[in-house]
């Protein structure tokens, strides 16, 4: 068994398929070395597991919940595009849209659930570069939307 599906195993985790795109994008892009994710969110089985905004209607630790999902859904859209989660060396950035209520500021917080989660499975090269920002709404009113940027082997 590869290493990074062993530690999924051991974290709990089961990847689902990766996601066929709705609309007119493609969930993975590569150019050299580097792989770009499209923005996923915190489905399982084609339904979000919240919506809403943080600071409103969901908790920071509902966000984190969220935020673990949707990087789950990047780590299958990864493995569809990959074949092997293995080839990836490093993840180089993460870009995380938070769904936020008026007044709500924290938006490091709810990306921890997604960074702690990066680090659980890919050790010292899951850490990355981040940014947490706050929006007004997020498409289908999902409160986490979270793109990749990775470092591959061929």
């Amino acid at each position: 068994m590869a290493l990074i599906e062993q530690r999924l195993n051991e974290l709990g985790i089961t990847l689902p398929p990766s996601p066929e795109p709705r609309f007119t994008y493609i969930p993975c892009n590569r150019t050299g070395n580097l792989i770009y994710l499209s923005g996923q969110d915190c489905r399982i089985n084609g339904t979000l597991m919240y919506e809403g905004k943080l600071g409103n209607e969901l908790t920071i630790e509902q966000g984190q919940e969220a935020a673990r999902q949707t990087i789950i859904n990047c780590l299958a859209v990864m493995k569809g595009y990959l074949g092997d989660l293995d080839r990836v060396v490093k993840i180089v950035k993460i870009l995380g849209f938070v769904n936020s209520a008026p007044g709500f500021a924290d938006q490091p917080y709810v990306m921890n659930g997604a960074s702690d989660l990066l680090v659980s499975v890919f050790g010292e090269n899951g850490k990355h570069a981040r940014s947490a920002i706050g929006t007004s709404d997020l498409p289908f009113h999902t409160p986490v939307e979270i793109e990749i940027i990775a470092e591959i082997r061929d």
